[in-house]
């Protein structure tokens, strides 16, 4: 009997000590996956899956535009290749709390930068300058922003432009608000609302679809300053140190311009200058 306690006994460490094995091992496969800056097996990046010249998930199952080119870059920059890259999608309601649970790394999701949003994250860059307009269609009597007064109006949750127009440019506007901007653009196809309201940069790239062309035009209004940052976990200062440095590169060797006509040309946007990297304005 004593035998047989001293083997029960030896058994039982001998789970102990594999079970603590495969703990450790967990953990490292978690800390690489977070995205460590050592470049460790993969990157965690959120990105818009629906934003065709800045962020769109291509039937291919690959990804393109403008925002995806940056954080390539970036993620270069920080150690990773691009097979390393893990694109998440985030809808714009669930930016921060995607980074607070560390969901992501990084977020590039033409995430404007604003007080609020300053609480809850930290940003590298901005990267982009952009400006809130109006997509109407192309026989549309909307000149101006206070024409959307008794109009619907369609915007995506979480988003600052429909406040910006309905608290100070038209508030007899009638908001509609859906998941992702494909769903506006549909609406406004449809006749359901009267203009989508976002960044002119977003908006750009869904007019120059084939299946669009003609059909909307840009309002050409500067209704307000959308300074595009990357998102990082609040306090993460290292990370926002290292972007940074990533980005102004990026400015410097060309690539940035490279990635602005690649991804915005072919809808005859007219970009800003690159705006003054770590000049962290609302």
């Amino acid at each position: 009997m004593k035998l047989r306690k001293v083997s029960a006994a030896a058994a039982t460490a001998l789970v102990l000590a594999l079970t603590a094995t495969a703990c450790g091992g967990d953990d490292k496969d978690s800390d690489t996956s977070s995205g460590s800056d050592s470049g460790g097996d993969k990157i965690k990046i959120g990105i818009k899956y629906d934003q065709p010249g800045l962020g769109l998930k291509e039937p291919s199952g690959s990804f393109a535009g403008f925002d995806v080119d940056v954080a390539t870059y970036v993620a270069k920059e920080l150690g990773y290749e691009p097979d390393q890259i893990e694109w998440v999608e985030t809808k714009s309601a669930d930016r921060e709390n995607a980074l607070a649970r560390g969901d992501v790394k990084l977020i590039a999701a033409t995430y404007s930068i604003n007080d609020e949003r300053k609480e809850k994250v930290d940003f590298a860059g901005p990267y982009l300058l952009a400006h809130q307009d109006l997509l109407i269609k192309s026989d549309s009597d909307i000149t101006k922003g206070t024409d959307l007064n008794g109009k619907k109006l369609c915007s995506v949750t979480g988003s600052t432009s429909a406040q910006n127009v309905t608290k100070e440019i038209a508030p007899k506007a009638q908001l509609k608000e859906y998941g992702g901007y494909s769903e506006c653009i549909a609406a406004l196809q449809s006749g359901a609302v009267d203009a989508v309201t976002t960044d002119d940069s977003i908006l750009a790239g869904f007019a120059a679809q084939d299946k669009y062309k003609g059909q909307f035009k840009l309002a050409g209004l500067k209704l307000s300053n959308e300074n595009y940052g990357v998102g990082v976990k609040k306090g993460d200062t290292a990370t926002v140190d290292k972007v940074n440095t990533a980005l102004e590169k990026m400015v410097s060797d060309g690539a940035w311009q490279k990635a602005v006509d690649a991804s915005f040309g072919p809808a005859e946007y007219k970009n800003e200058p690159a705006p003054k990297i770590g000049n962290i304005v609302s």
